[in-house]
C-alpha cells in the first residue's frame, strides 16, 4: 500500500553500527523412542509390562488380534485342566500374543505406508497458473481475497473476523508479513503469524503471505526495523549487498517458519502464493540500473527458497517469469499482465482510504467497491483482494506516515471493531455470490467484448458447445442510465454499474443496486450516571476511581545525556527508541543584547517535524506541528529573557516514521535548524552552540506507563493538574459487562499515549482537526473515486475515539495510563461500548431479486420478485420493532428516512406482520403486497427497525 508523494532526501548523519542481533532459535529434532526390555525377574510384573507397553503402542487392529489370541490362550490353557492361570501361563501368553502383533506390525507396515502417504498426497495441493487463472490441483479458481493484518488486531479476534469474512464470500485472507516485529526471533501474542495462518486454515480459507519484506502499509518505517537503517554501508532497496543480505536472512526465516508449520499449499497447508518486495515497480526509476538488478535478484532469492507455490510481484510491470505480475488501485479492470501465459490478478483493490491525524475521515461508496469488482472480473480478472477487509487499529507506536491516525479502519467491510460495515459488507456479498454463480463459465471459457453503444459493453463468457454461458453488462457512463438490448432482450443499466448474468439472461445482480441491509452504530458512553426507567441512578460500571498522576520535567534529567556541537537529526539520534528528544542549551543575557528588546526576543526554530515544544526557563513558550501533506515546522514565537542564565529546552516529537517513496527511510525529522534569536538591532544564531540531547522521557525509562511496576513518582490527591503539558495520569477501572466492543472517548485530552493494563492501544490525538472544507454531505458513487472524493467530518476532531480490545480487559479491576504532552482533563474521558441501533433496507421495484432466492431458469419457470431482507446483526436478537416503514417513493437515509409524495397507507402493518418477533424477515416489494398508492410510478420500500 503506498501513498505519500516523494519524500525529500537529506544528509544522514555518520551511521552507527546496528545491535547484534540474537541467534535463531533452532528447530526441533524428533528423538527416536528406544525401547530398553525391562531387567526383572518378576514374572507378573513383566507380564504387566509388556502387555500395556504394546497395547498402547498398537493400531486397534492390533489390540483386537493380541487381546482375541491371548483369551484363546487362557481359554486353551484353562480347558487343559489348570484351572487357575499362572503367572507364567498368562506371561506366556501375552508373549505369544506380543508376538504375533509384532509379527502383524511387520505384515501391515507397507500397507500403512502406503496409505499415510496417499492420505499425504492428498493434503499437499499442486498450486500452479496458468493465462486464465491460479490452478489448484488442476483447476483453475476465480477467487475473492481480503486483506487482515494479524498485529492490527488480537488473536481472540482472529476466528471471528476470518469467520466474517468467510461468510462474506472471502476464500482468501491476505496478509503482510510485518518484520520489524519479529526481530529478534518474536512470534508472540498479535505477533503469532503461525497462530494466525493456522485459524485461516481452520476456516476453510487459503492465505496470500506477503513477505515484502518491505510492506509500507502505513507501517512505521514501511515495516523495516529502524536498525536496519545503522547496518555500515547499507542502501535500502537497491543492489546493495547489505541490504541484501539482511533481507534474505529475514526472508529465509519466515519461509523457514512456515515450512516448519507446515503451511504451505505444497506441504497441506493454506498458502496458496506468496509475494517478494512491494509496489517496487512505482517508484524503482530513481534507483536507476542498480534497481533493476535489485529485483531481479529478489525475484530469483524467492524463487530459490522452493515454497512450492507462486510468487507474485504487485506494481511490478517487468517481473521476471515466473513471478506473476499483479495490480493494486481503486479500478485494475484495464490492467494486464506483461506475459499471455499470466492470470490477471488484483492484490489491493482499496475499499477505503487510511485516515491521517489532521485529516477528515475517507470513505468509498460500497455501489462504486462493487462496480470496481464486477469490472475486473468482467473483463478477465479471476483473483481480486480487498485492501482492506479488516484494517484495525494502530497499537503503540506501529503507525507510519509521519501522522497516520491509530485507527486503520480504512472504510473496510469489517470495521475497526469487529462488526461488519453494512451495506459495504452484504452488497459484496452478494456481489461474489453472483460471481460464484459465473465460474464454471470463467474457468471455461475466454472473453467475448462487445460494445451496446455509447459507454456500454458487454462481455460473454461462452463454451464451444453453448452448454454453459455468463455475461457481464457494464455502462461505465458516469452520468447516465443506460437501456441496452443484449441477446435480444432489453436491460435497464444504472450509471457506473454492471449487471451480472449467470445464464446470459436473466440478471442476478446489478451493483449499483443495493438488496442487502444497512446498519448504523452508536458508541454508547458509559462515563456518567444513566438514569433508569425507575427513576434510579445507575452507577456507571466504568466509574474511575480518582485519578494519580506524575510529572515529566522538562529537559535533561538523565545521566546519559549527550553533548554536542550543532544540532542533530532526531532519527539517527533515536534510532526511534522513543517519539521524543530533548534539545538543551542555555544562553547568558546582560540586557544590552542586539537581538533584545527590552527583556523580549523573538525565538524562530526550523524542524523536519513532527512536533515541536519550547520551554523557556522551563515554561511552555510555543508550540508547532507538521501535517501529512509536510512534516517541516518553522516556528517564532516571543519569548521573555531574564538577566543571568536562560534555559532553552527544545522537545521535538515524531508521529510514526516515513512508510512510502523512494529513500523513504533516509527521511529526517526533529529540528536541524536555524535556531536563532531576533530583535530590532540585531541575532543571535544558536545553531552551531553546544547542544544537550536526551533520548525519551524519564516517565518511559521508570516504565510509568507499566501498573504493575510501583513508582514513588505517583502522587494520589484529590487535586491533579489539568491542562498542563507533560504529565503522566493513572487511574483504575472496570471493564464494561458484555462482548460490545470498547473505545475510549479522549475528548477532553490534547496529546498523548494511553496504556490499559500495560498494552499501548496508541496515540491519541483528538485535538488534532480536519479542515473545514473539503467534505460532502452525500458521496456520488458515480465516476471514478478518489482519496479525496468522499470525507466526512471537516472541522471535527479526525479520531475522538480508542479501540481496547476486549482482550487487553480482564475481570475486576483494569488500570488506564496516559501520558499527556499538551495538557488535558483527564476526567473529560469516556469509555463506550459500540453498538447497533438500527437496520434498514431500501430496494425497490426495479432490484433484482435476493440473490438466494435466484434459481436458474431451467429449474424455475417463475423468476422471484424483489424482496427486502432485514437480519438482526446478533444472535440471540429479534426485531423488536419497527421505526419507520413506507412504500411509493421515501426519501432519506438510515435514522432519517421520509415519506415521499406517494405513500402507501399499509406499509407499516403489512411489515410489522412480517418481521416483528423474527430474528429475519423477507418483505416481497410489490403493489401486490401494499397496494399500488400511485400507478405508473416505480416504487420502493424502506424500512427503519430495531434488534434487541
Amino acid at each position: 500500500m503506498h501513498h505519500h508523494p516523494h519524500p525529500r532526501e537529506r544528509d544522514t548523519a555518520a551511521f552507527a553500527p546496528a545491535a547484534p542481533l540474537a541467534s535463531l532459535v533452532a528447530a526441533a529434532e524428533c528423538v527416536p523412542f528406544i525401547s530398553v526390555p525391562p531387567r526383572h525377574s518378576n514374572q507378573q510384573l513383566l507380564f504387566f509390562f509388556f502387555f500395556f507397553f504394546f497395547f498402547s503402542f498398537a493400531s486397534p487392529t492390533e489390540q483386537l488380534c493380541s487381546s482375541f489370541l491371548l483369551l484363546l490362550l487362557v481359554i486353551v490353557r484353562t480347558s487343559a485342566g489348570d484351572n487357575r492361570t499362572t503367572p507364567n501361563g498368562a506371561a506366556a501368553a501375552v508373549m505369544a500374543a506380543a508376538t504375533v502383533g509384532v509379527l502383524l506390525r511387520l505384515l501391515l507396515l507397507p500397507v500403512v505406508v502406503v496409505v499415510s502417504l496417499l492420505v499425504g498426497a492428498s493434503r499437499a495441493a499442486n498450486v500452479t497458473y496458468d493465462h486464465r487463472a491460479v490452478v489448484i490441483d488442476g483447476v483453475r479458481r476465480v477467487l475473492v481475497s481480503g486483506s487482515i493484518h494479524y498485529p492490527r488486531s488480537t488473536p481472540d479476534m482472529w476466528p471471528g473476523l476470518i469467520q466474517k469474512s468467510k461468510d462474506g464470500g472471502l476464500d482468501v485472507i491476505e496478509t503482510y508479513v510485518f518484520w520489524d516485529i519479529h526481530e529478534p526471533y518474536d512470534f508472540e501474542g498479535r505477533k503469532d503469524l503461525v497462530r494466525f495462518v493456522k485459524a485461516v486454515a481452520d476456516a476453510g480459507l487459503y492465505v496470500h503471505l506477503r513477505i515484502g519484506p518491505y510492506v509500507c502499509a502505513e507501517w512505521n518505517y514501511g515495516g523495516f526495523p529502524v536498525w536496519l537503517h545503522f547496518v555500515p554501508g547499507i542502501k535500502f532497496r537497491t543492489d546493495n549487498e547489505a541490504f541484501k543480505a539482511e533481507m534474505q536472512r529475514f526472508t529465509e526465516k519466515v519461509v523457514d517458519t512456515m515450512k516448519g508449520a507446515g503451511l504451505y499449499a505444497s506441504q497441506g497447508g493454506p498458502i496458496i502464493l506468496s509475494q517478494i518486495e512491494n509496489e517496487y515497480g512505482n517508484i524503482d526509476s530513481a534507483y536507476g540500473a542498480a534497481g533493476k538488478a535489485y529485483m531481479r535478484w529478489a525475484a530469483g532469492m524467492a524463487v530459490s527458497l522452493d515454497i512450492g507455490v507462486p510468487w507474485v510481484m504487485c506494481q511490478q510491470s517487468d517481473a521476471p517469469d515466473p513471478l506473476i505480475n499483479t495490480c493494486n488501485g481503486f479500478y485494475c479492470d484495464q490492467f494486464t499482465p506483461n506475459s499471455k501465459s499470466k492470470p490477471k490478478m488484483w492484490t489491493e483493490n482499496w475499499s477505503g482510504w487510511f485516515l491521517s491525524f489532521g485529516g477528515a475521515v475517507p470513505y468509498r461508496p460500497a455501489e462504486d467497491l462493487a462496480f470496481a469488482v464486477a469490472r475486473f472480473y468482467q473483463r478477465g480478472g479471476t483473483f481480486q483482494n480487498y485492501y482492506m477487509y479488516h484494517g484495525g487499529t494502530n497499537f503503540g507506536r506501529s503507525t507510519g506516515g509521519p501522522f497516520i491516525a491509530t485507527s486503520y479502519d480504512y472504510d473496510a467491510p469489517i470495521d475497526e471493531y469487529g462488526m461488519v460495515r453494512q451495506p459495504k459488507w452484504g452488497h459484496l456479498r452478494d456481489v461474489h455470490k453472483a460471481i460464484k454463480l459465473c465460474e464454471p463459465a470463467l474457468i471455461a471459457a475466454e472473453p467475448s467484448y462487445s460494445s451496446l453503444g455509447q459507454n456500454t459493453e458487454a462481455t460473454v463468457y461462452q463454451t464451444a458447445d453453448n452448454s454453459i454461458c455468463a455475461a457481464f453488462l457494464a455502462n461505465v457512463d458516469a452520468q447516465s442510465d443506460k437501456t441496452v438490448k443484449f441477446n435480444g432482450n432489453t436491460y435497464k443499466l444504472p450509471a457506473w454499474s454492471v449487471s451480472i448474468l449467470p445464464d446470459c439472461k436473466n440478471v442476478v445482480l446489478n451493483t449499483a443496486q443495493i438488496n442487502s441491509q444497512v446498519t448504523t452504530s452508536e458508541m454508547r458512553s458509559l462515563g456518567s450516571s444513566i438514569q433508569d426507567t425507575d427513576d434510579s441512578l445507575i452507577t456507571p460500571e466504568l466509574a474511575t476511581a480518582g485519578w494519580s498522576y506524575a510529572i515529566e520535567p522538562v529537559g535533561i534529567t538523565k545521566e546519559n545525556a549527550l553533548t554536542k556541537p550543532g544540532l542533530m537529526e532526531q532519527i539517527n539520534t533515536t534510532a526511534d527508541a522513543s517519539d521524543f528528544l530533548w534539545y538543551s542549551t542555555s544562553i547568558v543575557v546582560k540586557g544590552d543584547e542586539p537581538y533584545l528588546n527590552g527583556s523580549q526576543s523573538n525565538l524562530l526554530v526550523n524542524s523536519l517535524g513532527h512536533v515541536l515544544q519550547v520551554y523557556i526557563n522551563g515554561k511552555l513558550a510555543g508550540s508547532a506541528k507538521g501535517s501529512a501533506s509536510s512534516s517541516l515546522i518553522s516556528l517564532q514565537t516571543p519569548v521573555t529573557l531574564v538577566p543571568g542564565k536562560n534555559k532553552i529546552d527544545l522537545l521535538s516529537t515524531t508521529v510514526g516514521l516515513s512508510n512510502y517513496g523512494a529513500f523513504f527511510d533516509l527521511v529526517g525529522a526533529g529540528v536541524t535548524g536555524p535556531v536563532k534569536l531576533s530583535g530590532p538591532n540585531g541575532a543571535l544564531n544558536l545553531s552551531s552552540t553546544d547542544w544537550t540531547y536526551q533520548i525519551g522521557l524519564r516517565g518511559e525509562d521508570l516504565h510509568l506507563y507499566n501498573p504493575s511496576e510501583a513508582s514513588p513518582e505517583w502522587v494520589s490527591d484529590n487535586a491533579y493538574p489539568t491542562n498542563q503539558p507533560l504529565i503522566w495520569y493513572k487511574t483504575k477501572f472496570t471493564a464494561p459487562a458484555g462482548d460490545d466492543p470498547v473505545a475510549i472517548d479522549f475528548t477532553g485530552m490534547g496529546k498523548g499515549e494511553a496504556w490499559v493494563n500495560g498494552q499501548s492501544i496508541g496515540r491519541y490525538w483528538p485535538t488534532n482537526l480536519a479542515p473545514q472544507s473539503g467534505c460532502v454531505n452525500s458521496c456520488n458513487y458515480r465516476g471514478a473515486y478518489s482519496s479525496n472524493k468522499c470525507l466526512k467530518k471537516c472541522g471535527q476532531p479526525s479520531q475522538t475515539l480508542y479501540h481496547v480490545p476486549r482482550s487487553f480487559l480482564q475481570p475486576g479491576s483494569n488500570d488506564l495510563v496516559l501520558f499527556e504532552q499538551f495538557g488535558g482533563d483527564p476526567s473529560m474521558i469516556s469509555f463506550t461500548t459500540r453498538q447497533t441501533s438500527s437496520i434498514c433496507a431500501h430496494v425497490s421495484e426495479m432490484h433484482p431479486a435476493q440473490i438466494d432466492s435466484w434459481i436458474s431458469p431451467q429449474q424455475t419457470s417463475q423468476t422471484p420478485g424483489p424482496a427486502l431482507r432485514l437480519e438482526c446483526p446478533r444472535e440471540g436478537q429479534v426485531i423488536s420493532n419497527i421505526k419507520f416503514a413506507s412504500f411509493g417513493t421515501p426519501s432519506g437515509t438510515c435514522g432519517n428516512y421520509n415519506h415521499g409524495e406517494c405513500s402507501s397507507s399499509q406499509a407499516l402493518a403489512v411489515v410489522q406482520e412480517a418481521c416483528v418477533g423474527m430474528t429475519n424477515c423477507s418483505v416481497p416489494v410489490s403493489s401486490n403486497n401494499f397496494g399500488d398508492p400511485c400507478t405508473g410510478v416505480t416504487k420502493s420500500l424502506v424500512v427503519e427497525a430495531a434488534c434487541s
